[in-house]
């Protein structure tokens, strides 16, 4: 592989060699221009494919923001971790993990931005980290037990904060650093200075928005669509000062308005999670006549579906535009204070997310767009060569570029990989396999040929039962089980956009008992609990 052109020989490595970890939350790999070009361009993100190498295959454990990240820091899979969803989770801070392993073979440790984990975060030498889900605005932090209101948007703040924690670390020893950004987790709120630098650009509207499900009853279950459960007021901004906007699809919204993100405040001041005088006055003059003519146009039927389409699509993309611009300002970090030769970088999701497909927001299910996740990854001094990608993103297969890494990789990987790559051992109880080598240019014969899914997080948020699956390279098997009783599986060949449930149908009975055999294998391997009420 290419790929193995990405790192530098141990004799040439220079000083200590330190790992930045940097995540998103909820940013789909289809808004990162090395994944897809349909609709935005994400030139310093995409620096990191570039010189370094891209993961076709990647994927979530559980595609949940807090299981995600204990699946990262752990190694393990949610029922080994004990974080299985957001509606009950407390992270078990005294079980081992990456920071605690790191520390103990002389790393410098800190996690700054979203931690979302309920607890403290353990292991750190320092932390600083958002409340809860964080605010975009003149956000609240808890730093090393302390809680501190720092004035600007969430994302500059994020980094700021992880510069001035490495200018300050002792220069002598290496350094992991967990950058974990807010953005672009819902309502996507936009900085002051990307307001509207979208709003010329009409997004291409997902073959599969209308889906209506035939095949797949448990999906229409679901409370995650664009058109029925997508809010005007609370996710689009559309709360004039009254506060009260009525539609067809969301009639009640008389406890929604202004107030969800700004609030009147005396000159100056601030307030958790909301705007100064200053940010206000740009926001309402940006606003303002999108909700004079939203109210005015009254839209309904598609025009309204398809207008929430775009509006979300718009939003979404300007906080994308300021997480690319702060990755730009990591990179030059690195760059003025001599440490890309010694830093691995790594950028990736908590999870993927729908960008209207299926009619979908959000994540949670084992469909494609939730499932996977992009993952890039820059190894010291970096890979010069050219990228070479030659189409845009179709659901499974991608335009090809030099530095590519197809074999499939999981969130649970990353955790033993840092290690690998720091030259700690890995324990034995880690579930997940160093993708180090893959890295290197090589790939072992016993390399993962399938991945194992388990959803908890019912009944909650967005109504999605609960589920496990197992995926190969050609096939997608999950069993939708608790209040529900229903399988679905996917030939990723013959219909990547994952429309036609071909479970029990003639002709299918062969590759479904090959892929029940594989999902039992996997749940014995990772000794899932799940297996005995099966």
């Amino acid at each position: 592989m290419a790929a193995g052109s990405c790192t530098v020989k141990d004799e040439e490595r220079a000083g200590p060699m330190n790992v930045i970890y940097i995540m998103c939350d909820d940013h789909s790999y289809q808004t990162i221009s090395a994944y897809d070009r349909r609709f935005i361009s994400t030139p310093n993100i995409d620096r990191l494919a570039d010189e370094g190498a891209r993961f076709t295959n990647s994927f979530v454990a559980n595609s949940l923001s807090g299981p995600s990240r204990a699946c990262m820091i752990t190694g393990k899979h949610s029922h080994k971790n004990g974080f299985t969803n957001n509606e009950h989770g407390i992270f078990d801070g005294s079980q081992q993990t990456l920071p605690k392993l790191l520390g103990a073979a002389g790393y410098q440790t800190a996690m700054v931005g979203k931690w979302h984990l309920v607890s403290d975060p353990t292991g750190f030498d320092y932390w600083d980290i958002l409340t809860g889900q964080g605010d975009y605005y003149n956000p609240v932090f808890i730093r090393n037990g302390e809680r501190l209101t720092r004035r600007g948007y969430s994302t500059d703040i994020t980094t700021d904060v992880a510069m001035q924690w490495m200018d300050s670390r002792d220069k002598e020893k290496p350094f992991f650093l967990i950058l974990n950004y807010k953005a672009p987790h819902r309502s996507w709120m936009p900085d002051t200075q990307d307001l509207g630098i979208y709003d010329d650009v009409t997004y291409p509207l997902p073959g599969t928005f209308y889906d209506d499900y035939a095949t797949r009853p448990v999906a229409a279950l679901q409370e995650m669509s664009v058109i029925k459960d997508m809010n005007v007021i609370y996710d689009l901004k559309m709360a004039d000062k009254e506060g009260e906007i009525h539609t067809p699809d969301n009639p009640d919204l008389e406890s929604y308005g202004r107030s969800l993100y700004r609030q009147d405040l005396p000159e100056g001041e601030v307030v958790s999670g909301r705007m100064d005088h200053a940010q206000q006055a740009l926001w309402d003059a940006y606003y303002d006549p999108i909700i004079e003519k939203f109210k005015k146009d009254s839209l309904e039927g598609r025009d309204l579906y398809e207008w929430k389409y775009q509006r979300y699509m718009r939003d979404y993309c300007s906080v994308i535009h300021s997480v690319d611009r702060n990755i730009g300002r990591v990179y030059e970090y690195l760059k003025e204070n001599g440490l890309l030769d010694n830093t691995l970088v790594i950028y990736t999701s908590d999870q993927g997310f729908f960008m209207g497909e299926h009619g979908f927001f959000d994540k949670r299910f084992m469909y494609e767009e939730s499932f996977r996740t992009p993952l890039l990854v820059r190894m010291p001094g970096g890979n010069k060569a050219p990228r070479s990608m030659t189409k845009v993103y179709a659901p499974t297969s991608f335009g090809r570029q030099s530095n590519d890494i197809d074999a499939f990789v999981q969130n649970i990987d990353y955790a033993p990989t840092i290690l690998d790559f720091a030259g700690v051992p890995i324990p034995d109880d880690i579930q997940g396999e160093s993708f180090l080598p893959l890295l290197k240019g090589k790939r072992p014969s016993s390399w993962r040929r399938s991945l194992y899914y388990h959803y908890y997080e019912y009944p909650a948020e967005h109504a999605v039962r609960r589920h496990y699956g197992v995926r190969t390279e050609r096939y997608s098997l999950m069993h939708f089980y608790n209040d529900v009783d229903e399988w679905e599986l996917f030939d990723l060949k013959e219909d990547p956009l994952q429309m036609h449930n071909i479970y029990g149908n003639a002709g299918t009975e062969k590759v479904t008992r090959e892929l029940m055999d594989e999902l039992e294998r996997l749940q014995d391997q990772y000794d899932d609990p799940i297996k005995e009420k099966n």
